[in-house]
């Protein structure tokens, strides 16, 4: 094995960890709000509304799962659908004014929990872990 090789398996077992800890620790944050309903939520609110068309496109997830993700939040009153002003025949999902609340509280709480993870680190070491993950992030969008 190579020493990009090693590298490589390295940074796929540890973004594993990664993911898998983040579904952990947003369990822990609000039982009823998975890591993709938080993740939809979010993105409702920072559109101001969307179709569930989009946010499948969006996510590259498959229509059904966030048919069903949709289903579980408006069943907890953090989303609600209204009919879109320029096309009645389409439906917008948007954020209900608990589901932003619940949103806030939950964000500012990962927000803390990401600040005291990263508490030792310096302001040099903060921004390189900023720019690669960026840049992880913008390559992945170019490749789908």
């Amino acid at each position: 094995m190579t020493h990009r090789d090693a590298s490589v398996e390295t940074i796929q077992q540890e973004m594993t960890a990664f993911a898998r800890r983040a579904r952990a620790t947003a369990a822990r944050m609000h039982p009823e709000l998975s890591l993709v309903s938080y993740t939809l939520l979010a993105h409702l609110d920072d559109q101001q509304g969307c179709r569930a068309t989009d946010l499948a496109a969006h996510y590259y997830l498959d229509k059904s799962t966030v048919s069903r993700q949709i289903a579980a939040l408006e069943k907890l009153g953090f989303v609600e659908r209204r009919v879109d002003p320029d096309d009645h025949r389409v439906q917008v999902l948007h954020p209900t004014e608990e589901g932003a609340q619940v949103l806030a509280q939950v964000t500012a709480s990962r927000r803390q929990a990401f600040h005291e993870r990263l508490a030792d680190w310096g302001e040099e070491d903060l921004d390189r872990f900023a720019s690669y993950l960026v840049r992880y992030n913008a390559a992945q969008e170019r490749l789908g």
